[in-house]
């Protein structure tokens, strides 16, 4: 017994070997967001009058408005015959999605998503499938669009645009603008569906440097 308590004594006396550490520090990444230029050639790339294009103008000014998941997108539902159990509600500039868990909720979007989303709508009720509950549908008579359709939707319009772009990064792009123009945190947390605030302090930091960037010229310049 006394050789085990000299033993102890010896282990509180020696230095903690990891005392006065600091844990790594996350090296955090930009948040890839659209310049003006690229949202204009995406916008150009989907360009006519044609099923695809309507479609197609439609998801991008969805998603530019909204950032919900692709998996969200995909999952709209349109009842021609009966508005009210669909999900959208373009008076009021309104979808419901479903999120993670199957948790719905309700965003708002643009008066262009709301003017694309029309014009689509009335191309779709010439579709052959058109009774489907599914809102996308797909070219040629083709049934509806999945979530990696949605992402080859995109991909496709980047291509055509020369920009680099993936369903996620308007998401990125969205909840960085939302809060470089003063957005309240907790709003952008119930628009994009996040139970943490993890993200929001990704965000949030993105969005402080591009305010302090802007301020440069103002301020050392003016």
């Amino acid at each position: 017994m006394r050789r085990f308590l000299r033993w102890l004594a010896l282990e509180e006396d020696r230095p903690d070997p990891v005392a006065g550490l600091r844990a790594p520090a996350a090296n955090p990444r930009l948040v890839p967001v659209f310049t003006s230029e690229e949202l204009s050639a995406l916008r150009r790339a989907c360009q006519g009058r044609s099923f695809a294009a309507r479609r197609d103008t439609a998801v991008i000014e969805v998603l530019l408005a909204t950032g919900v998941r692709r998996s969200e997108v995909a999952g709209i539902r349109c009842d021609p015959g009966d508005a009210a159990r669909g999900d959208l509600d373009l008076a009021g500039r309104e979808i419901r999605v479903r999120g993670k868990g199957g948790r719905e909720r309700v965003v708002k979007i643009s008066y262009q998503a709301a003017r694309s989303l029309d014009r689509y709508l009335r191309v779709r009720a010439k579709h052959p499938l058109a009774s489907r509950p599914e809102l996308w549908l797909g070219i040629g008579g083709r049934g509806p669009v999945t979530p990696d359709g949605i992402y080859q939707i995109v991909a496709h319009a980047g291509n055509k645009a020369g920009v680099a772009v993936y369903p996620h990064r308007f998401r990125h792009h969205f909840s960085h603008t939302w809060l470089d123009r003063g957005g309240a945190g907790g709003d952008l947390m119930e628009l994009n569906g996040w139970t943490s605030a993890q993200m929001l302090a990704w965000y949030g930091g993105s969005a402080r440097g591009a305010r302090a960037r802007r301020s440069y010229d103002r301020i050392m310049t003016g």
